[in-house]
Order: structure tokens, then sequence, then C-alpha cells
């Protein structure tokens, strides 16, 4: 354990998973005087930097998980990961412990199956066409199913890992050990979703909270390799489309319950709206409203928890926001350029502090404001294409 207690009448909150996305959370739980513990598989993870205090444990070790929990006795749970032993919350939410929104929303949205069982079989939500698999054996059968081209992943996995775009049967092959590479946790156990021809997808951050159910405008993305690249807010669309992505967030965020930010997937063709999957805490692609809104997705994450209300939520501008990678392994690494990147006009950058690249691994990202997302889109890829990862000897 690093760092040292607050004051007892500080509020105490733990995070499971300590990334970028839980470094900004952990802010502003602490402008709110919020005692913070970051919790996470490494040393130095981005909100461990920032956090009271820190604990690296392997957060699928049923033992380790319950032991940091009950040293700590947090006042709420916090997960920010995937790849955390979701039994142990339930088993812990019964004994009296608050986990965020719920264990049951926590343990459905890590598990693929799970939660699109739940949103196509028992909520009747329209999904693209799936099947899941066991074995090399039982995806080939499952592609025959659902034909090609198909996308397959793993039930549990971050940031796109483990996901690919199986374009034939010979891609067959290569699709599943791209998922068992990618996937977190112990299971092989994969799904095949129909390839969907969207017009576009988007986030629809859905907040809920004591003041009710609440939507951020539309967040526009493009995604590569399952990893979200640019996202742009608001994305325009009908209010046909809008009426009924809110129609879909609500119902699916009704069904977990509990208080906090949810970040919706949802696929847009020309005449439908698609569930993807939803994430009960804030979402990668939301990062643009740290730009953008009067209250960032941090910030309503953070109100919601805590049973604070949250006001009306407002876009003071068009905005954008472009994520840096690295694509080599490397400990001793140096984020470059910002002195350029900065330089254009109406952009922030943040630096997430990771202290390791890895392949495909975001560690910074550039968000811009422009009167036009189209603008603030070519203001964010100017500003990242100055940013450089540079290594040095290992």
């Amino acid at each position: 354990m690093y760092g040292v207690p607050l004051s007892k009448q500080a509020k105490k909150i733990m995070l499971l998973g300590s990334g970028e996305l839980g470094k900004e959370v952990m802010i502003e739980a602490q402008r709110l005087g919020i005692e913070t513990i970051a919790v996470d598989r490494y040393a130095g993870a981005p909100a461990m930097q920032v956090a009271h205090r820190s604990h690296v444990i392997d957060m699928l070790d049923a033992e380790q998980l319950r032991s940091v929990i009950k040293q700590e006795e947090p006042d709420l749970i916090v997960p920010e990961v995937e790849a955390i032993q979701t039994q142990v919350l339930v088993e812990l939410e019964k004994e009296g412990h608050v986990v965020v929104p719920t264990a049951l929303a926590t343990k459905l949205t890590m598990d693929r199956e799970g939660i699109r069982r739940l949103a196509s079989e028992k909520l009747g939500l329209p999904t693209a066409g799936y099947e899941f698999a066991n074995s090399y054996k039982e995806l080939k059968e499952a592609v025959q199913k659902i034909g090609v081209p198909c996308v397959i992943k793993p039930l549990m996995s971050s940031s796109g890992k483990g996901q690919s775009l199986c374009r034939s049967v010979d891609d067959i092959e290569m699709s599943w050990d791209i998922a068992l590479e990618g996937g977190r946790g112990k299971s092989a156990r994969v799904i095949v979703e129909e390839f969907v021809h969207f017009e576009s997808e988007i986030t629809l951050l859905t907040v809920r909270s004591v003041s009710g159910t609440s939507f951020c405008p539309p967040i526009g993305h493009v995604q590569k390799d399952g990893d979200y690249i640019q996202s742009w807010q608001p994305h325009q669309m009908s209010e046909e489309h809008i009426a009924k992505s809110q129609e879909i967030a609500k119902k699916i965020t009704d069904e977990l319950g509990g208080y906090g930010l949810f970040g919706v997937e949802l696929f847009l063709t020309k005449e439908k709206v698609y569930f993807s999957e939803v994430s009960p805490r804030p979402h990668d692609t939301g990062l643009v409203t740290l730009a953008t809104q009067n209250l960032s997705e941090f910030a309503l994450h953070v109100r919601a928890i805590l049973g604070f209300p949250v006001p009306d939520i407002h876009l003071y501008t068009p905005g954008a926001s472009h994520a840096i990678k690295a694509w080599e392994e490397n400990a001793n690494y140096q984020v470059a350029g910002l002195e350029e990147a900065l330089a254009v006009n109406n952009t922030q950058v943040r630096v997430f502090g990771k202290p390791e690249t890895k392949v495909g691994r975001r560690m910074a990202v550039a968000l811009s404001t422009a009167n036009t997302t189209d603008s603030a889109l070519e203001l964010a890829g100017e500003a990242a294409s100055k940013i450089k990862i540079v290594y040095h000897d290992k």
C-alpha cells in the first residue's frame, strides 16, 4: 500500500482499475473532498498517480480482491475495468458493501454474453445477430451460421483487445488466435456477431442519478481494430434516431439499475438503431466531454454515484478528441511534440503517464473545440500528428 488516509470524516471511494479514465474520476472525486484509493494489477497506473492511496493486486484473484476491500472498507466500490472477479463483488454487496452501479450490473456488463442476452432476449432490444463458441471447432460452426463478414470478440476484454473482423472462412483461425490473446480471464469463450452495415456508431452517455435519467448529446466515433481513434460531439442525428437511442439507453440502464454514468454504444443505419454494448462507467470516447460540456462525463459520474443532483447537461461548444497510441513495448519512452501540439488553436492535451508502452496502447489524447465538429476534428488530428512517442534503449 502507498499513501496515507484522509480525515475519518471523508467518504472513501475505491477504484478497481486505474487507467486514464479512472484518473479523471479520482480528480473529480477529490474536488468534492472524497478520499480516493486506486487499485490495479500494475504499479504506477494513471489513477494511482493522483489517488490518496493505491494497491497492486491481481483483481481476478478472489482472495486478493476481497482482502484489499476488507482492509480499506470503502464507502463505494467503483469498477473501472472488465478484468475483475465480479462474483466477489456480488458476495460483498450482500454483506453490505456498495458497488457502483450495482454488483449485478458490473457482472453482466463485464461479460459480453450476459449483457447481450439481457438486451436481446429479455428486453427485446434490436441487436446484431450473434452466436457463442467455446472452441475453434464451435467457432467455425458459429461463423457458418452468422455468415461473413462477421466480428469475433472474446467475452471479456477492453479497448478492443482481441476483436477482429472475419472477412472469410480463411480468417477464422487468425480471429480465434486474436481473441485468445486479447481476452481477459481464463475463459476461451467468444462471441460471433453479425456485421451490421451501419452509417455511423455513437456513444450515448446516460446518467442515472437522484435527478432521474439524463443524456449527454450523442458522441460519434471512429474505431480501428475495435478501439477508438477519434470521437466528436455532437454527432448529427435525426430526431427520430435520437429518440430511439434514448429509449434503448433508458431501457438497458433501468434494467441494470444503480446510480452512475453509463456509456451506451449504438449502431445507426438509415432506418434503425441497434444496441451494441454498455459500460457502467465513463467511456473512452467520452474524453471529448472534458472540452465540450458544462460537466464532463467524469464529473457527472462522481456526482451521480455520491447521490448528488445532476443539473441540465449543456454542450458549450462542438469538440473532438484524437487518441495518440504507442506501437512497441518499452518502459523507457518519452511523449514528445507537446510544444507543437499545444500551439494548435483551441486545443488541450492529456498525457496519461502510463509506466510503459505496449503495442496499440493509448498514451495521450488531443482535445479540440471549434464552431463545427468537422473543424474540431481537423484541429485534434493536427495536434495528434505532432505528438510522437520517442523510445530510448530498453
